[in-house]
């Protein structure tokens, strides 16, 4: 006799997200590859190619021998690590923190997005998202029942908020702001009077900033910036940070969260009942990355601004326009003024052509539909490979 399987319904709470963008869009193009034989160039993800130091691979290794570091580890995080990362703010950002009370170790910065959501946001509660932006905001805003509000940036504002406009469509009942400097996708980098705007608008209209600062030091490591170096920053701010692009260890999975200590608190009551602990030898050898010094910054920065030339013969045989002295681990472009269709359209037709996959930017929100966005965590050589089948094969 045949069994009747139960129905379940997907929780409410999904309903608007789907699956990440590169997690289809790769599986698909992975299945193409399978297909036809095609071996196609992707300049997608900011995961970087390039190893951790040396040195942080020794202490990794070492301290996995002890027989003691196998348990579960402090859900605050271990003291070494949080004590590194107030030393790091310090050193490189002039900002000064309690270790034990306004530095919380995260299992990745993605994660503190989602714990953050969790934390603050009420169903009804309306967020500002940067447009274009992280799609991890829009998602975690979605999924805690908040109200996404996204807020412009564009070439007329050299892609930095407009906060009248902002305030032009009304901030009654704004809880929270996502902003993101030096920006994913644009590349834009903060100045000390956009920190204070962000800072002044925030304590005009009682809005709790998360600032997102994962690429402080790449293509922009000789200026690197804090939100929380701004005067009267900790009263309406926190702000994430994370060794995945600046140290080469993505998948490591080592981030931060910092900010005032019954903030701090109210995240890690979330967090606590969510994972139990990072594993310890990560979190040391996540101290010898603290650590380092210029140098490693300086030769990190010397290997993308190698990358970085390759990416414009990209851009300027595809007649892609783009801005310099971008940070970050890509390079923001505008497709050419005269194409019909958007970045969707755009970035299969090359595809189809080259076998040179470019993110279109239409995945981070309406600004970046004439956009796409290529990655530089790729050998120069593949980079040159792509701009060589675009200039041989691309004639639109």
């Amino acid at each position: 006799m045949a069994m009747n399987g139960v129905t379940i319904e997907r929780a409410h709470r999904m309903d608007g997200t789907g699956e990440y963008y590169f997690s289809r869009r790769l599986r698909e193009i992975a299945e193409i590859e399978a297909a036809t034989g095609r071996q196609i160039i992707k300049l997608a993800m900011g995961s970087p190619d390039l190893p951790p130091h040396p040195s942080v691979i020794e202490r990794l290794s070492r301290e996995a021998q002890r027989p003691d570091v196998h348990k579960y580890m402090s859900f605050k995080g271990e003291p070494v690590l949080r004590r590194a990362f107030a030393e790091w703010y310090s050193r490189w950002y002039g900002v000064e923190l309690d270790w034990d009370s306004e530095v919380l170790p995260l299992i990745g910065s993605k994660e503190g997005i989602m714990h953050v959501c969790q934390t603050f946001v009420n169903p009804g509660d309306r967020i500002l998202v940067p447009n274009p932006g992280y799609a991890a905001y829009k998602a975690a805003v979605r999924m805690t029942g908040g109200v996404m509000v996204p807020y412009s940036l564009n070439k007329a504002n050299d892609f930095m908020p407009d906060f009248e406009a902002i305030e032009r469509e009304g901030v009654e009942g704004i809880k929270l702001m996502f902003c993101n400097f030096p920006g994913m996708p644009t590349g834009q980098t903060p100045t000390r009077e956009l920190f204070e705007k962000i800072v002044a608008f925030a304590r005009k209209h009682n809005i709790l900033v998360i600032h997102d600062n994962p690429y402080s030091f790449i293509r922009n490591h000789d200026k690197p910036m804090s939100i929380l170096s701004v005067e009267g920053a900790r009263e309406v701010a926190m702000e994430m940070n994370s060794l995945s692009k600046g140290h080469s260890m993505a998948g490591w999975r080592v981030g931060v969260i910092v900010g005032k200590k019954e903030w701090v608190d109210s995240i890690l009551t979330f967090k606590s009942n969510m994972d139990t602990g990072m594993f310890y030898p990560i979190q040391a050898a996540a101290e010898t990355a603290l650590s380092l010094g210029l140098e490693w910054f300086d030769e990190l920065n010397a290997v993308y601004y190698e990358r970085e030339k390759q990416g414009y013969a990209i851009l300027d045989a595809l007649e892609c326009s783009y801005r310099p002295h971008q940070a970050g681990l890509f390079i923001w472009a505008e497709i050419p003024e005269d194409y019909p269709g958007d970045s969707y359209r755009y970035s299969e037709e090359v595809m189809e052509a080259t076998d040179v996959f470019l993110t279109p930017g239409a995945m981070f929100g309406t600004e970046g539909e004439r956009y796409v966005r290529i990655t530089l965590c790729c050998p120069a050589e593949q980079l040159e490979r792509a701009a060589r089948r675009i200039r041989e094969r691309w004639h639109r």
